[in-house]
């Protein structure tokens, strides 16, 4: 289904069936407990009509950036039963993202209290051929140009 890599770590369970993050394309570069690095290619048919990246694909690219660093990869047994979602979001787009570019989102949770977080997400581009497109998880600047920043306020909520 969703091509990953993952640093020591099983598939994310959410992408099981995350058919938006698949037809993205996806890439889960890190996953840890409130972290998540992804990067995904941009493609002709996420573009607008100016030719630059869709706001509505750098919000849906940074959401499930955000979906991941919520959940747990392999939840315990107290948390079998709950999932975590937005509550609500902003998006602050900086600067336009162009076919081919590679975009990496980094997602780290700023706080986090009962069922309620916080968390926050740089979104990066970096033309395909230079070596900010790989970057590196352990230094988020290296992915090339801040493009957007996402805030996401997250519940836990019960999965029925």
């Amino acid at each position: 289904m969703v091509e990953t890599t993952l640093s020591g770590a099983a598939q994310h369970q959410i992408l099981k069936n995350d058919y938006a993050s698949e037809w993205m394309g996806l890439e889960v570069l890190k996953v840890d407990d409130g972290h998540a690095t992804v990067r995904m290619k941009l493609r002709q048919e996420m573009l607008n009509g100016f030719g630059m990246a869709h706001g509505g694909m750098i919000f849906a690219f940074a959401d499930s950036a955000f979906a991941l660093a919520c959940n747990p990869a392999n939840p315990s047994p107290s948390e079998a039963d709950t999932i975590t979602v937005a509550a609500g979001v902003d998006i602050n787009f900086l600067k336009p993202a162009y076919q081919g570019q590679v975009i990496t989102a980094v997602a780290n949770r700023r706080a986090n209290n009962g069922r309620s977080g916080l968390y926050d997400i740089q979104i990066f581009a970096a033309d395909a051929s230079e070596p900010s497109a790989v970057g590196s998880p352990e230094e988020p600047g290296s992915y090339g140009e801040l493009i957007a920043e996402f805030r996401g306020r997250s519940r836990t909520i019960s999965k029925k």
